[in-house]
């Protein structure tokens, strides 16, 4: 009986060594393939930044091009526990907050194995679509991303160009 709870307990603990050692190598690459971007923390109340990636976005403040999709890739450490999760982004034009639609909303399609617990590191991954309608322009983007009490995991902020 005694062999039988020691050998599980060594396969949990062989389990847990490998996600992460998983988990650390997907960061490392993750890191070692992109620029982490200037960004102002606007606000993130129950969670913290680690690391933000826009992709591509090889100069600052980013131009993005009309009709191209980025890759917007953030890192963060939560401090609570919460069912769901829920991205917001604006562009902020002459100090005015517009919203500025992405695929996808919600957080635990996005990269976030939820429920999401206390603590942990995760991984939020979505993309900004540029619609070929919207104007060229100089602004700021905002992006959110909340909790079931709509208080922010994370809120930063970056400058981007649309061009042409």
């Amino acid at each position: 009986m005694l062999n039988l709870v020691i050998s599980e307990e060594l396969t949990t603990v062989a389990t847990m060594i490998k996600q992460g050692l998983a988990f650390f190598f997907l960061s490392l690459i993750v890191v070692c393939n992109a620029d982490p971007i200037k960004f102002v923390d606007c606000g993130s109340k129950v969670g913290k930044i680690v690391y933000v990636d826009i992709s591509p976005c090889p100069t600052e403040p980013c131009v993005l091009q009309k009709g191209k999709a980025y890759s917007v890739n953030v890192t963060f450490n939560s401090n609570v526990d919460s069912e769901i999760s829920k991205a917001v982004v604006h562009g902020i034009i002459a100090g005015v907050p517009i919203p500025f639609p992405i695929p996808i909303d919600d957080g635990c399609k996005s990269g976030i194995k939820c429920p999401m617990t206390k603590d942990q590191i995760y991984n939020y991954v979505n993309e900004l679509t540029v619609k070929s309608e919207y104007p060229s322009i100089k602004l700021v983007v905002e992006w959110e991303l909340r909790d079931q009490t709509k208080t922010d995991y994370f809120c930063f902020k970056f400058p981007v160009e649309i061009s042409s």
